[in-house]
């Protein structure tokens, strides 16, 4: 890791692990609304926002800083440079105002639009998971293993964003049917256990850039494989709130493949 990643991550790590005592005591307490886009936003989502964000600005002010709740909804910002950092700072807001554990802080690094490191605190566990390309895999700092295994309806799990769009869940009738299927609420974490090992894969077809440009960091640095079934995001050249959906596939490669013979 050279020098500049390494004093970002460094730092993106404190940001972070300043913010997890509040984001555990605001679940659940805080009050939230509904925005524009029909998604939920609490207190806590822009006071998180704002600390990690001047927390890092203040030792890179040459970067730039874009989070969900930038309230940039209707502009596009060109990532004009070389690092880029994108945080949502609560990912699964819904279940975070309600108070269930199925929630994270999601922040990438990314370098001429690509994320090259990631780090997700997950609120059910309080583990940071982290890492990148070229980077290990970290749980709290120590380093994970992963072993491929088959993809087997008795153990295997796999993690959907519903709704599902129209007449998808058709096409995915032996997986609903056969294997044991989850929907957490937060695509951070669907794709932070694919990388785990947790779950054997995810589908989703509703996210956006702050939703998986973490994850996406610590699929690479898992080995697990991600396949976008849109446009794929990454290099990212632009930030914007609105904005058609991504749509992904990611997962072990017996899930794949599993999932190239439903989906075509």
């Amino acid at each position: 890791m050279d020098t500049a990643l390494r004093h970002r991550v460094n730092a993106a790590r404190v940001a972070i692990r300043g913010q997890m005592d509040f984001f555990l005591q605001q679940r659940g307490k805080v009050a939230s609304e509904w925005k524009a886009d029909e998604t939920r936003v609490t207190f806590a989502d822009f006071a998180i926002s704002e600390k990690i964000l001047q927390e890092l600005g203040r030792s890179f002010p040459e970067d730039q800083y874009l989070s969900e709740e930038s309230g940039l909804m209707d502009e596009v910002v060109p990532l004009q440079s070389r690092y880029a950092w994108i945080l949502d700072p609560i990912d699964g807001t819904n279940n975070y105002a309600l108070g269930m554990s199925a929630c994270a802080i999601s922040l990438a690094l990314l370098k001429q639009g690509q994320p090259v490191y990631g780090l997700v605190f997950d609120g059910s566990t309080g583990e940071l998971v982290e890492g990148g390309q070229g980077q290990p895999l970290l749980v709290n700092g120590k380093k994970v293993r992963l072993e491929e295994r088959s993809f087997d309806p008795r153990t295997s799990i796999v993690g959907l964003h519903f709704p599902l769009p129209p007449g998808r869940a058709e096409a995915l009738a032996p997986l609903l049917e056969h294997y044991r299927v989850r929907s957490l609420g937060s695509a951070a974490l669907h794709l932070a256990y694919v990388a785990l090992g947790r779950i054997d894969g995810s589908l989703d077809e509703r996210v956006r850039l702050w939703d998986i440009a973490a994850s996406h960091a610590l699929l690479e640095a898992a080995g697990r494989g991600i396949e976008y079934l849109s446009d794929p995001p990454f290099p990212a050249r632009e930030f914007r709130l609105e904005g058609p959906c991504i749509r992904y596939v990611a997962g072990s490669r017996p899930f794949l493949a599993a999932m190239q013979n439903w989906l075509g």
